[in-house]
């Protein structure tokens, strides 16, 4: 009887420890497919929003260190300070230019939008390809109208626990040298 008592205790205790082990949470630094998608379409939609509204500092902050910026199809920019320069001098070079008269009852507005997001995750590395456009109201009537649209081409790294752009490539339909190769970039 006691060899009995003896081993329905072992056992007891072995489907104890099991239990223990399998409701253990998983390491915190390895995230599931969803929660890597989730962080890699955040870090997307804050670098429109930073974009939308000249935002320099959060822009740049989307970037790894050494980040490359490349929006003329092989004139990058490379490191947070190239792509603060280029970027903090858009919106200067906006406000430096002479002002024409309203042509509507507000000054115009406009927004980049990002569609057809598709991701490959491997580990801490992915890459991503998205289609973005731009709609404005810069006319009399304030009326919106999509204006630009194009593609991006992204590696992404994940950085102490956050999803960064270690490189992007912007193609627009609307620029002659910036317009996207004919081939798929997608898989």
């Amino acid at each position: 009887m006691q060899q009995w008592i003896k081993i329905l205790l072992i056992g007891i205790t072995v489907s104890t420890l099991i239990l223990a082990a399998s409701c253990t949470p998983p390491d915190s630094n390895v995230g599931s497919y969803a929660e890597d998608r989730a962080l890699i379409e955040d870090l997307q939609a804050r670098y429109m929003f930073a974009l939308d509204f000249g935002d320099t500092d959060t822009y740049v902050s989307t970037f790894t260190e050494d980040g490359i910026l490349d929006i003329r199809n092989g004139n990058p920019w490379q490191g947070r300070e190239a792509i603060r320069e280029i970027i903090g001098g858009m919106s200067e070079r906006e406000e430096g230019q002479p002002q024409e008269e309203p042509q509507g009852p507000y000054p115009a507005t406009g927004r980049h939008n990002i569609t057809n997001i598709a991701i490959k995750i491997d580990g801490d590395k992915a890459t991503g390809r998205a289609y973005w456009f731009h709609y404005g109201n810069n006319n009399p009537e304030r009326s919106a109208d999509v204006d630009s649209y194009g593609h991006y081409e992204d590696e992404m790294v994940k950085v102490d626990g956050q999803w960064l752009f270690s490189k992007r490539v912007i193609y627009n339909e609307q620029v002659a040298d910036w317009i996207a190769p004919r081939e798929n970039p997608c898989w």
